[in-house]
């Protein structure tokens, strides 16, 4: 069995694999060392893999290693099927990679844009099995935030299906503009880069993944669990 640990800004990811089979995901609002204890008393794991956009706890590598006859820490150095063309990769989100990975083993390599819509959204690029990069944005709740930590008197929202926009009163204003703005957003970029880039193909994924997937006016697909599918097909290939 394999264990796919996802450590995230907001949410943590553990996962069961066997062989390419996904047996189960359960999600935490952070990690510790009884969490994995438990994982690891459920299921008769040989190999394990951790990615984190933040420091990991010493203790939980430690765990795993006495524990798992084989440990990835995914970087930027580890084995991936795919060139990366990035200038600092030492810099680069591993989650991002795990996904570009995801989307590599589904789509046997062919040219793709993942959306990511997280705490943050990313959009990453594989073109001709080389990954290009992305770009950075600030999420949903991100968005949310700003308009009221950066503001005297607007209130903080959340995502609805309901609004008027134009918005006819101030909160409608803001799930208008927040929302609409980041389904543009999105649109022009598929808009845009399918124009440039022949066959591409079109995933979205991540916390608001689902939510946006329904406002996409292209033909895509929705991934929510492409990180982790990554994350185990990165171990089987480092493995």
């Amino acid at each position: 069995m394999n264990l796919i640990a996802d450590i995230g800004n907001t949410r943590v990811k553990l996962a069961i694999f066997n062989k390419n089979e996904k047996i189960s995901i359960a999600h935490f609002d952070d990690i510790n060392v009884e969490i994995l204890k438990d994982q690891l008393y459920m299921h008769k794991v040989n190999k394990a893999i951790v990615t984190s956009v933040r420091e990991v706890p010493a203790e939980i590598l430690d765990s795993l290693q006495k524990r798992v006859p084989f440990v990835h820490y995914l970087t930027y150095n580890s084995r991936l099927p795919f060139e990366i063309e990035y200038e600092s990769p030492e810099s680069l989100g591993m989650d991002r990679v795990a996904g570009i990975a995801g989307a590599y083993n589904i789509l046997n390599g062919n040219n793709v844009l993942l959306i990511d819509a997280g705490t943050a959204i990313t959009f990453d690029f594989l073109i001709d099995k080389k990954y290009l990069g992305g770009n950075i944005s600030p999420g949903i709740e991100m968005r949310f935030r700003a308009l009221n930590k950066f503001t005297g008197k607007l209130p903080l929202l959340m995502k609805s299906e309901k609004y008027t926009s134009p918005g006819k009163n101030t909160s409608d204003a803001i799930v208008a503009g927040v929302q609409t703005g980041l389904i543009f957003e999105i649109n022009e970029y598929i808009r845009t880069f399918t124009k440039k880039h022949k066959n591409l193909k079109i995933i979205i994924t991540g916390g608001d993944g689902g939510f946006l997937s329904k406002y996409i006016d292209y033909e895509h697909s929705y991934q929510p669990d492409i990180v982790i599918e990554g994350l185990n097909y990165i171990l089987e290939y480092n493995a």
